[in-house]
């Protein structure tokens, strides 16, 4: 069972990052029902004081709800370092595998504290700072991927949903920028929003359109293609 199918069950309106939907424990006039997702897992609470046991076993007597899966255990499968100028740690971001992404930075005494950094900047930003020509992708992973074919490549942290912030404009100023978005809507939409805000602020700026059927620039590399490939495909990109 997912946050999002079982909304749609009980056809809740959102409201912030919380669902509302009438309560089926009770007779529920105006919604009171708040379900929202913490963890990985979904809750539910009565406004109007249904106990949680009561409104679950409302929702299985309608077959809107259903046993979540047992959480699996995570391994952590790689640990991106964001420095600041100096190349001082700021924080990480951590890859698990199942699939999952988390924050950490440190807190000065060997350990971690799990939350966001406080300053958010781009990856890899001393090399970024020194070179011309700046590729930017979605993730980690994939500026690794240009990396090792010898390209200067950032990213920021979070993700396709994480929000472009001014000083990662100010960063790539005057440079040339060519964004590598993930070959999918929110990777689309994520170009999108980063190109609006360098247009006119950096020297050049250039979007690579990868093949159908390609996700992302790791897919590609992994392919086969080469950097030689890209540079030729590069040369064949207009300007925006």
């Amino acid at each position: 069972m997912t946050l999002d199918a079982l909304a749609r069950s009980l056809q809740a309106k959102k409201s912030g990052s919380t669902w509302m939907a009438r309560c089926p424990a009770h007779k529920d006039s105006n919604p009171s029902l708040s379900v929202r997702e913490v963890n990985g897992k979904v809750l539910v609470h009565c406004h109007a004081g249904c106990s949680q046991e009561d409104v679950i076993a409302a929702l299985k007597s309608r077959g809107a709800w259903k046993a979540q899966p047992a959480p699996q255990n995570r391994v952590i499968v790689a640990e991106y370092n964001y420095t600041d100028e100096a190349g001082k740690l700021l924080y990480q971001v951590v890859r698990y595998e199942p699939k999952d992404f988390r924050q950490r930075r440190p807190d000065g005494r060997g350990g971690w504290i799990w939350k966001k950094g406080e300053r958010q900047v781009l990856y890899r930003l001393p090399e970024v700072l020194e070179a011309p020509i700046v590729f930017v992708t979605e993730g980690e992973k994939d500026a690794e991927a240009l990396r090792a074919h010898g390209f200067v490549a950032t990213t920021n942290a979070g993700g396709a949903k994480a929000a472009w912030l001014p000083e990662f404009t100010d960063t790539l100023r005057g440079r040339e920028v060519i964004l590598f978005p993930d070959n999918d809507k929110p990777g689309w939409e994520r170009a999108g929003v980063i190109a609006r805000a360098l247009l006119h602020n950096v020297a050049r700026l250039r979007v690579f359109d990868l093949p159908d059927g390609v996700k992302d620039v790791s897919d590609w590399f992994a392919a086969g293609h080469s950097e030689c490939e890209l540079i030729a495909d590069l040369e064949g990109v207009d300007a925006v």
